[in-house]
């Protein structure tokens, strides 16, 4: 699997969320500058993850976008999945009727195993998790970092 621009970014703008979410809304004017991300690419990105829950918007004098749950409580296979979809190697991990070989082959075994264990990665590290990460690499520059 490899992760897209957009599972990039994605990721960043989850991860600036978590370091700097106090009370109020966060601008996704001020996270594209913290970030050098394109603010139009930012509100594309912005569109799944309030469909899948994890964020939410609010307009007006105060608007920005904020975390729907604590740092602590989203999974970062919940953000790579919204952003990127599943996250097989190959098409017939998930759907094995589009390979009429998927029931004898041995690589699929192999495919499946490679998710399975990405799958275990991302479901084991939390938003809050990869904030402290941050933090602990970089403590004079916790909003620097590259995804």
């Amino acid at each position: 699997m490899k992760v897209s621009t957009r599972g990039r970014y994605g990721t960043r703008l989850m991860l600036d969320l978590a370091l700097h979410q106090g009370n109020e809304p966060v601008l996704l004017r001020d996270i594209s500058q913290r970030q050098d991300i394109p603010l139009a690419y930012l509100k594309h990105i912005v569109s799944p993850l309030i469909a899948g829950g994890l964020i939410r918007s609010s307009r007006g004098v105060k608007g920005g976008i904020l975390l729907t749950r604590a740092p602590g409580q989203i999974k970062m296979d919940e953000v790579i999945r919204f952003l990127e979809g599943p996250i097989a190697a190959v098409e017939c991990v998930d759907h094995p009727e589009t390979c009429h070989r998927s029931g004898y082959c041995a690589a699929r075994d192999i495919w499946t195993e490679i998710g399975e264990a990405i799958d275990g990665v991302l479901e084991s590290i939390t938003l809050q998790d990869l904030a402290d990460r941050q933090k602990a690499k970089s403590p004079d520059r916790a909003d620097m970092y590259c995804i």
